[in-house]
Parts: structure tokens; C-alpha cells; sequence
């Protein structure tokens, strides 16, 4: 193995470390989004796993239960969104800006 094959392959290890530890501190991030003008609140991790949905009595009505779902689904997804733009923030961060397939 040529050494600069070697410095490579010692350079994609670390950058694989770094990844792995920036995954591992998103986790730990909560990103919050809503819906309906605050009525659905949703918090999501680093990770894009729903940690909660606060719902305000006001918004929901027996009669209407589509709004309550529509106002969940954009809230999660808002969320979600956020929660990706967040990770790829931190990922260009690491690769220095290199767009690597696969890993997210």
C-alpha cells in the first residue's frame, strides 16, 4: 500500500469517527416546530424520532378531527425538516462540505 493510499485511508477513518460522534451528539438535540399558529407543537431529535406532541384543547373538536390530523402531519413534518437541514448542517461541518452518498 502506497503511503499516500495509507494517509487516505487514515484520513477517512477519522472523518468516520467525527461523523459517528456528531450523530451520536444530535441525538441529544431537540428541534420543535408547530402548526395552527402554536396549536400543534411537535419536538423531534438529532436522530428524526417524535419525542412529543402538545396539543392545545382549543384545536381539538369532535366535528373536525381532519384539521387536528393535517395540523399534526405539517407539525411532524416541519419538525422533520428542520431536524434534517440541522443534520446536514452539521455533517458539511465535518466533511468539510464534501456531498457524500450514503451517508444519510
Amino acid at each position: 500500500m502506497s503511503r499516500n493510499m495509507g494517509n487516505l485511508m487514515k484520513q477517512a477513518q477519522q472523518m468516520q469517527e467525527k461523523l459517528l460522534k456528531m450523530q451520536e451528539e444530535l441525538a441529544t438535540r431537540t428541534i420543535e416546530a408547530s402548526a395552527g399558529g402554536g396549536m400543534v407543537t411537535v419536538t423531534v431529535n438529532g436522530k428524526s424520532e417524535v419525542m412529543s406532541i402538545k396539543i392545545e384543547k382549543e384545536v381539538v373538536d369532535p366535528e373536525d378531527v381532519e384539521m387536528l390530523e393535517d395540523l399534526v402531519a405539517a407539525a411532524v413534518n416541519e419538525a422533520l425538516r428542520k431536524a434534517q437541514e440541522m443534520m446536514q448542517e452539521e455533517m458539511s461541518k465535518v466533511t468539510g462540505g464534501l456531498n457524500i452518498p450514503g451517508l444519510f
